[in-house]
């Protein structure tokens, strides 16, 4: 049987917060949570970290994470799909004598996530290519969310009759946590689209979902961790 490994991908830039990788957060490094969440769930056979910066190589290893290599240039720009980079470092791993039958990618700007997250879904990847969290949304493209025509007039994102917002369809926002691939499937998600593979959600709640951005982002984690460990 095959491993299952965790990626972390942290390029060294950031301008929406600059440095937020290793930016403390709750104590640590704002990467360092993502690690240790991959450590703890016993599913995850390695944690590896792809960057192309060496201080977060520094500090992911320190935290108990392998860095295999520093990222190259070409795949280090503001620019660069995420699909490929996981690729790229799983393909070097298997350089190496790895045989890897999934993967799960985890974001460094969504430090709240809980072990049991990963866990749960990676249970959930038999049958289908790609398992993704999701939480539900604040707006139903169904009920709220619009766009604008050519007019220049609102209309719903998804024309409906719907009296009450109770019976709308269920809807589901991707909040970028986790995303656990199988691995034949990521190189068909690469070629054809991420949308081209068969795809179940997994759900969190809203407390777990903050993905990192800017600063606002940052300071409203910061709150709901330290209100978690009691200093809130």
């Amino acid at each position: 049987m095959g491993e299952t490994v965790a990626t972390i991908c942290a390029r060294g830039g950031s301008k929406g917060l600059p440095g937020k990788n290793l930016r403390s957060l709750a104590g640590k490094p704002l990467i360092v949570h993502s690690i240790e969440q991959a450590l703890a769930c016993d599913a995850i056979d390695g944690v590896y970290v792809s960057t192309d910066d060496e201080a977060i190589a520094q500090v992911a290893r320190g935290a108990g994470a392998k860095v295999p290599y520093l990222r190259p240039a070409e795949l280090a720009t503001d620019e660069t799909p995420k699909l490929p980079v996981i690729e790229h470092l799983l393909a070097h791993l298997e350089r190496q004598g790895h045989t890897i039958d999934a993967s799960v990618d985890l974001q460094p700007t969504s430090p709240l996530r809980a072990p049991d997250d990963i866990g749960n879904a990676l249970a959930l990847l038999p049958g289908v290519d790609l398992v993704v969290s999701v939480t539900e949304p604040s707006h139903n493209p169904y009920y709220t969310l619009c766009e604008t025509d050519a007019q220049g007039h609102l209309q719903l994102s998804k024309a409906a009759a719907f009296v009450r917002r109770q019976d709308a369809p269920s809807v589901w926002g991707l909040n970028g946590s986790i995303y656990v691939w199988r691995r034949d499937a990521l190189p068909r998600a690469i070629r054809d689209g991420f949308w081209r593979v068969a795809v179940k959600g997994y759900s969190m709640p809203h407390r777990r979902s903050v993905d990192i951005d800017d600063l606002e982002d940052f300071e409203y984690a910061q709150w709901l961790l330290l209100r978690e460990q009691g200093h809130g």
